[in-house]
């Protein structure tokens, strides 16, 4: 397959931006594998593979998981055959040695083909990600703003209680954007420099950012499906 029937998309932004669920309607419309770090580390490690069992030394020592090990998560993803046709990145790279090993990755298929960012305020972010609500037994979650339950801290699916993981916290969310900020804001100006980076408001509704979204990619011409 020629490198121009391949399309890499990359989306960019600070936890909450609203990345994971854009990325779940351009897999639907694109035909295209949602590539997450989070779910690479849940399969790899779920699955006790090879680089799983790697991840998990560092992570029981309380280390941070090196770049490479990583690198090495996504490559092997790459290598299946849902990827024939390109993918749609989400949460990698994270910085800038990740994206010159994404470069690399990428070289011999034409590279990345646009990087979305989604910009919000902070306190959006904080906003969005603390009234996150989620079941322990089935896994569902809801937003006491966008998404309340039917009824308070009850599972609409199975009845069980609600409960805010520790992530999802305000104190958390704020380290979580300081991490952001040190370690990715730097790929904003290393993408505008390449030409690729592509700037979308995501504080407007789902709809309206997925419309903008769409916009996007058809100038850089990769076609949506209606």
């Amino acid at each position: 397959m020629a490198a121009q029937d391949r399309n890499f998309i990359l989306l960019l932004g600070a936890p909450g931006a609203g990345k994971g669920t854009q990325a779940q309607i351009l897999q639907e419309k694109l035909g295209l594998p949602h590539i997450a770090t989070g779910d690479l580390f849940r399969y790899n490690l779920s699955n006790k593979t090879e680089l799983g069992l790697l991840a998990k030394s560092y992570m029981d020592s309380g280390a941070l998981v090196p770049d490479d090990v990583t690198i090495k998560m996504v490559a092997d993803r790459l290598t299946r055959e849902d990827c024939a046709r390109g993918a749609i990145f989400d949460g990698f790279p994270r910085n800038l040695q990740q994206a010159v090993a994404l470069e690399d990755l990428l070289a011999d298929f034409g590279g990345l083909d646009v990087v979305v960012m989604f910009t919000v305020d902070d306190d959006v972010v904080v906003e969005r990600i603390s009234g996150r609500r989620s079941c322990r037994n089935c896994g569902a979650v809801y937003h006491d703003s966008f998404n309340p339950p039917k009824q308070p801290n009850v599972c609409d699916v199975c009845g069980n209680e609600l409960y805010q993981r520790d992530d999802d916290k305000p104190e958390t969310v704020k380290s979580r954007l300081y991490v952001y900020y040190k370690q990715t804001s730097p790929l904003i100006g290393y993408y505008f420099a390449k030409g690729l980076l592509e700037e979308i408001n995501a504080v407007q509704p789902v709809a309206a950012v997925t419309a903008d979204v769409f916009k996007v990619l058809s100038a850089h011409g990769i076609l949506v499906a209606p």
